[in-house]
């Protein structure tokens, strides 16, 4: 602000005030924008993985904690319909292979069936004790399991469906990410199993 000095000297006082007053207020905008958009930045919500990376995982039970906490944050979205995180958990080129739908190439395809087929309709639940997950060395890690497809509101006409699935995990440039899901072997449940 000092090279503003001599010119503003030889300026009338009150043309001094005014350019001080347009200053102040320039900059004290410009202060309540910082404020507003550090405000917004801290308060949304993050989307940064809180798992360890590949080459933090230490030993089978941690792989496990790690890929059990990816598979409920990504069926998290999947069942109350998030179409900006879902899609996060995928790479752009995701293969996913299903027994009755077929193939479904990209990531925006997957998350545009999901929009068109899951949204509002379905309900996706692990089956207790069912997954398993193996170290892939320098990729990632495959997890398997079986779970349980619900219709809310509609579970009497349509049923408990049930299937078998396996994820490809890679991480890679700082995130896991699936790479490829086959889904296969659905059914219905067993009706003294659903509950």
């Amino acid at each position: 602000m000092e090279h503003l000095g001599a010119p503003l000297r030889k300026l009338g006082e009150s043309t001094k005030y005014a350019m001080g007053c347009v200053m102040n207020g320039i900059f004290s905008r410009v202060g309540v924008w910082f404020a507003a958009i550090a405000l917004v930045a801290f308060a949304l919500p993050s989307r940064a993985q809180t798992v360890p990376p590949l080459d933090k995982i230490q030993s089978q039970e941690e792989l496990d904690k790690t890929i059990t906490a990816l598979d409920a944050a990504l069926f998290d979205s999947y069942n109350k319909c998030d179409l900006e995180k879902f899609p996060s958990f995928f790479v752009e080129n995701v293969e996913f292979y299903h027994d009755q739908g077929g193939v479904t190439l990209g990531r925006a395809a997957l998350t545009d069936s999901v929009k068109k087929n899951i949204c509002g309709k379905t309900t996706r639940e692990l089956v207790p004790g069912t997954l398993q997950v193996f170290y892939m060395k320098g990729y990632g890690a495959i997890e398997m399991g079986i779970h349980r497809f619900h219709h809310p509101g509609h579970e009497d006409a349509e049923g408990v469906g049930e299937g078998r699935f396996i994820h490809l995990w890679q991480y890679k440039d700082g995130a896991w990410k699936i790479t490829r899901v086959m889904s296969y072997d659905h059914h219905a449940a067993p009706k003294d199993q659903t509950k």
